[in-house]
């Protein structure tokens, strides 16, 4: 870590604005892309990424400044998305094993489409769907952790993310057929 982000973090560390808004300013747009994937749209991650900040700003003396800030704050960004999705569950609806109707077709459909664009299909899944997808694909956690977090069984997080797959795939399949269909080939 530079001398210039040690100064930084000891500036937060005492409190002081400038030193906060700095760090606000450096990291906003990296908690960003982590709160939306999580919520269902901007003002609700931006509102995950202030919780997150005002934990960064109240737990930072345990932060080892001798290990990398981001992934520490990746962290911090990803449990407050889960905890603004707990809070407001009244609203998302969990879907059950029962529900498991399975979906045949190619696998590697998902493998042929941009990235900006499959993000964008993944935030029109469900809430359940896409917090379960985003915890296991993206951010790395097994079933049995996403569990815990969320207050599900390992089966029903093991259907929600079969059905985001399914849901994905179903997305990305329809929109290759309208980009296909939408080209015209000149001779």
């Amino acid at each position: 870590m530079t001398a210039n982000w040690q100064t930084i973090l000891k500036g937060c560390l005492k409190r002081e604005r400038a030193s906060q808004r700095k760090l606000y300013e450096a990291f906003f747009s990296y908690g960003m892309s982590i709160a939306i994937r999580y919520c269902a749209d901007r003002d609700q991650a931006v509102a995950v990424v202030h919780d997150a900040f005002l934990t960064v700003y109240k737990k930072l003396d345990k932060y080892d400044p001798g290990q990398p800030f981001k992934p520490w704050f990746r962290v911090i960004v990803v449990r407050a998305a889960l905890d603004f999705l707990r809070k407001n569950r009244k609203h998302s609806v969990i879907v059950e094993l029962e529900d498991h109707t399975p979906v045949h077709g190619r696998e590697d459909t998902l493998s042929r489409i941009g990235y900006q664009e499959l993000l964008a299909m993944v935030l029109k899944l469900s809430e359940a769907y896409r917090t379960v997808f985003n915890l296991y694909v993206i951010d790395g956690f097994k079933h049995e952790e996403i569990a815990d977090k969320l207050g599900i069984s390992v089966g029903t997080s093991k259907s929600n993310l079969f059905k985001a797959r399914a849901h994905l795939k179903r997305m990305v399949e329809e929109s290759l057929l309208s980009t296909s269909s939408t080209k015209t080939y000149h001779a």
